[in-house]
């Protein structure tokens, strides 16, 4: 079988296939083949790939000859239609948040999956791209946050005074949260963290947070991992919380995703406002309207002095590790169509494969997004 990687497009830094993988895929009986210049971007070169084993070839070559396409963002038009029926085409294509998009993609026939529709359970850890980028997101988050900062993070003791450590607010402590908070204590922050599942709150604790409670929240534990629309009371009583500590705060960082649904408001356009002049919001979820009222979209704006920064791609901007995380990802999914005899057979019965499968021999096969187009 020949599996075939693109380019990603110009704002995009990362590649779906690293060399590291490539002898991995071809024990598994793949053969590899890559869009010329698609890891540049990430600092891995076609002479890498070609030593590692794979070929380099066109745009065309690869959507014509492979029977599995693999990109990060979804194709654009005119690429997708080259790929017919009997293919596979894996990506990352939020389904759930562009549920016409993936109507107009199946209309080629191939078999389409969705790597962030991967299930979170134990046997789905490795596959999980949403938490492989998380941990980059969250890190980067952190390290954009105290570049623009007006003071520094830790407690200085100088000759001339004394600087007190930076407070850092973290809303949402899955892998993004977890990874933030851990960033900002190596860097010396004094750290509050928010989530609306109480089972984090060890997590947050072991990593040197102090974990801010709001009583009363609705049960995510059978959402995956993500969070969960809050009755109006909560609500208001979580926004009274948050209210009292982006107050006090320096630094705010915001995960707060629903899939499929606008990002919860957690800080407002008052909240912004009460902060100190020199302050930074990393807002993670801007490309969902953002958990910050005032939040744009890959833009950096100042409102009222305090920097906010909407930015829902940072693992583009360490390319390298990203890439390779995503890379592995994909092996890991990519074994589940071989057998123990090395042959490629797709189980549709398969949990995880079922559960990212958006659409097969042009219909729509993922209950989502069959239900979000009625």
């Amino acid at each position: 079988m020949k599996i075939g990687a693109i380019q990603e497009p110009s704002a995009e830094n990362r590649v779906s296939i690293t060399p590291d993988i490539i002898d991995a895929l071809s024990k598994l009986g793949f053969t590899v083949s890559l869009e010329s210049k698609a890891g540049e971007r990430a600092y891995f070169s076609d002479a890498d790939y070609e030593k590692a084993g794979a070929k380099i070839a066109s745009r065309n070559e690869i959507l014509s000859n492979s029977d599995i396409i693999v990109s990060i963002h979804e194709l654009d038009a005119a690429s997708a239609k080259q790929i017919g029926n009997n293919k596979c085409y894996i990506a990352t294509l939020a389904p759930l948040a562009t549920p016409q998009k993936m109507k107009d993609l199946a209309t080629n026939g191939a078999k389409i999956f969705s790597m962030d529709m991967i299930p979170r359970i134990t046997r789905a850890q490795s596959m999980d791209v949403l938490s492989s980028q998380a941990t980059v997101s969250g890190y980067k988050a952190v390290l954009l946050a105290a570049s623009n900062y007006s003071r520094f993070f830790p407690m200085l003791t100088t000759a001339a005074g004394t600087i007190t450590p930076a407070r850092v607010l973290i809303l949402g402590a899955g892998v993004a949260g977890l990874q933030a908070i851990a960033t900002s204590r190596r860097l010396g922050a004094v750290v509050d963290v928010f989530d609306t599942r109480p089972e984090v709150k060890e997590q947050c604790m072991s990593l040197g947070a102090k974990f801010v409670e709001v009583e009363g929240a609705a049960d995510a534990s059978t959402s995956g991992g993500y969070a969960v629309d809050q009755s109006e009371d909560y609500k208001r009583r979580q926004k009274e919380a948050i209210a009292k500590f982006a107050e006090k705060a320096d630094i705010i960082i915001t995960t707060a995703l629903i899939p499929g649904k606008k990002a919860p408001v957690l800080i407002t356009k008052e909240m912004v406002e009460s902060m100190r002049q020199g302050s930074v919001i990393v807002d993670l979820a801007a490309v969902m309207g953002g958990n910050c009222e005032v939040t744009q979209n890959d833009k950096t704006i100042m409102h009222n002095g305090v920097t906010v920064i909407g930015n829902s791609n940072l693992p583009s901007t360490q390319p390298m590790d990203a890439s390779k995380m995503y890379a592995k990802n994909i092996l890991n999914f990519l074994k589940l169509f071989v057998n123990k005899e090395k042959q490629f057979q797709i189980n549709m019965e398969d949990e995880i494969i079922n559960t990212c499968l958006i659409a097969d021999a042009g219909s729509i096969r993922h209950k989502g997004v069959l239900s979000l187009l009625g």
